[in-house]
């Protein structure tokens, strides 16, 4: 669960009443929980305590330098998927021992900063990759570990953009081509050690049966590799976790380790996990204030400040998120409206056909739940809109981890020249 709830007509996180945040920092704003962040967290490192797991928080959920240290302190590690996240990981003081990097498209820039910073391991999508990654590391006298990503062909049932598991997604190695990989390719790389499998199927994944099915399949195929002489020492098993947006009843951290510890330890492997959406998701809200009530014949529009620039999951994935008027009067007629951005676009909206307080009005502040992952981490300057400010919670207290963007940001990079 997490740490905003109502009291009074006003929803708090932990011991600070959002309307005060929003009239102190402005609006739109990201706020963030963090007892919920250290709680989601340790929940997993209790449940997996089992088989001692390195749990790499995956930073493209959320991945303020506030949150990864305060999650890097608590010791978790870090999952990276580009050379941006690598920097930020490293400002961040994560340790190179603790972080896994992924992605289908690594540059040689961004594999030869990774092995100056002495990372864990690299997830490798394909077989090319994994060439340049033993030549550049042969160029700068490394030699990093690796994991092959494979594809176990397993149906997620999440929406299509995030499952990753199936033949017709980008990601990973059938199993097939992953064997010729290990047993034909790896013995002539002298630069590189192929030691781990990773196998991650998907995101908002509410049921267990989906990775059931994809560990079985992925430790039966390295018992068989290892029987033909591969040296696998590690298991990757991703993320996916889901977690509450409206009436969603995902499971437990526990109930979904109770299920799968006897498949990872019949293994005999160091496991590593990739949770982002499940520590992040339910710890952050979206604040913004409403500018205007707008009725028109065929229904009414909440206009509020922030827009599809700010939580773009309404749009791009026809998400789910539960919204709270402030002051939150209960009880009282409710009507049906859309709660729309500013942004020049039909689909900028935050929701569609809810149910408000009849009386909602200008100057009201919503709370957007659930938005602590694929929120800012998505956001953009569309419209040249500036991007919100984020703020973290503790107790009774709060400090902004980072500022509202200027104008002047908007045009930092620009170069005017001759006309």
């Amino acid at each position: 669960m997490h740490d905003f709830k109502l009291k009074n007509n006003t929803l708090y996180c932990e011991q600070v009443p959002l309307e005060r945040i929003a009239a102190a920092v402005g609006t739109p704003v990201f706020v963030y929980s963090r007892k919920t962040l250290l709680d989601h967290l340790r929940k997993l490192q209790r449940a997996f305590a089992p088989v001692d797991a390195l749990i790499c928080y995956s930073m493209k959920a959320n991945s303020n330098l506030s949150i990864c240290r305060l999650l890097t302190q608590a010791g978790a590690g870090v999952d990276i998927v580009s050379g941006g996240e690598l920097y930020r990981a490293k400002k961040a003081g994560v340790p190179g021992e603790k972080i896994v990097y992924a992605s289908v498209g690594k540059t040689m820039e961004e594999i030869e900063e990774a092995l100056a910073a002495g990372i864990a391991f690299f997830n490798v999508e394909s077989k090319p990759e994994l060439e340049l990654i033993d030549a550049v590391a042969g160029r700068l006298k490394k030699c990093p570990a690796a994991a092959i990503r494979v594809n176990p062909d397993v149906d997620a049932h999440t929406h299509h953009y995030i499952t990753t598991a199936k033949k017709q997604n980008k990601f990973g190695i059938d199993f097939d081509a992953a064997e010729e990989i290990f047993l034909r390719t790896a013995p002539r790389l002298r630069h590189v050690r192929l030691c781990g499998i990773h196998v991650h199927i998907g995101s908002q994944i509410e049921h267990v049966t989906p990775f059931v099915e994809a560990l079985k399949k992925t430790a039966a195929f390295i018992a068989r590799l290892n029987g033909r002489g591969a040296a696998i020492t590690h298991l990757n098993i991703g993320g996916g976790l889901g977690i509450i947006y409206h009436r969603e009843k995902p499971q437990t951290a526990d109930a979904y380790a109770r299920v799968i510890l006897p498949i990872l330890r019949k293994t005999g492997l160091r496991i590593i996990m990739e949770p982002g959406r499940f520590i992040a998701g339910n710890a952050g809200v979206l604040l913004t204030k409403v500018l205007y009530v707008k009725d028109t014949a065929a229904k009414r529009f909440v206009i509020v400040d922030a827009a599809m620039n700010d939580l773009i999951r309404p749009s791009f994935y026809g998400a789910y998120h539960d919204l709270v008027v402030m002051p939150a009067a209960r009880g009282g007629r409710r009507r049906a409206a859309d709660v729309v951005g500013p942004v020049c676009e039909s689909g900028d909206f935050l929701a569609k056909d809810r149910l408000l307080p009849a009386g909602v009005r200008q100057g009201n502040v919503i709370a957007v739940l659930s938005a602590g992952a694929y929120g800012f981490s998505m956001s953009s300057n569309y419209n040249s809109r500036r991007r919100a400010a984020e703020v973290l919670v503790s107790g009774d207290r709060y400090r902004v981890i980072r500022k509202r963007e200027t104008y002047q940001d908007l045009v930092r990079n620009d170069v005017i020249g001759e006309s």
